[in-house]
């Protein structure tokens, strides 16, 4: 999104070049009037961490993600997991992982994990690493690695999300990313 310095807005292909930052987040609360669900998460993310000439607000930025959320953005789903986990409230924070996680949010699967593993409930953490694992998430491939060296994953189970992890990572690599990492 531009407004987040990232590239080209998929909106009005504006590169956000020659705009304030107050001229483009008050674009994105055009956008967000026109519940865009996109623009909301933008928008949050802006009241959360004080950006773009808005002032700090939490509260703001909870509201907009709840809203986010409701028109079913993954990442505001997600950033709200992540505030009630950190508030201690674990099932709201699960439903939030849960809905994000469907929506394909690996580290919201990830984090899913680690709350399955906290409860004691290993099988369904494995579950959820070996999902995440096999899109990408090398947490979540680290976590089912340290469980097969303690003997709770078979050595099926971790060559099968193994082979999955590394079929993923190959499929990600591309010359131009390994020299822009390589910089």
């Amino acid at each position: 999104m531009m407004c987040l310095g990232r590239g080209t807005c998929p909106f009005c292909k504006s590169d956000g070049i020659g705009k304030t930052n107050e001229e483009i987040a008050e674009e994105l609360m055009k956008r967000a009037e026109a519940n865009d669900a996109a623009a909301i998460y933008a928008l949050a993310h802006l009241y959360d961490h004080g950006h773009y000439g808005l002032l700090q607000d939490q509260a703001k930025a909870l509201e907009l993600w709840k809203q986010a959320a409701e028109l079913g953005s993954s990442m505001a789903h997600y950033n709200l997991g992540v505030y009630y986990y950190e508030g201690g409230h674990l099932k709201k924070a699960k439903f939030h992982y849960e809905a994000s996680a469907i929506a394909g949010h690996e580290v919201a699967r990830f984090d899913l994990g680690c709350i399955e593993a906290a409860s004691g409930k290993i099988e369904r953490a494995v579950k959820h690493w070996a999902i995440a694992a096999s899109a990408g998430q090398h947490n979540a491939m680290r976590k089912l690695i340290a469980l097969f060296e303690k003997d709770v994953v078979s050595r099926e189970s971790i060559d099968t999300t193994l082979t999955a992890y590394n079929n993923y990572c190959a499929e990600m690599r591309s010359e131009a990313r390994d020299a822009a990492i390589s910089n």
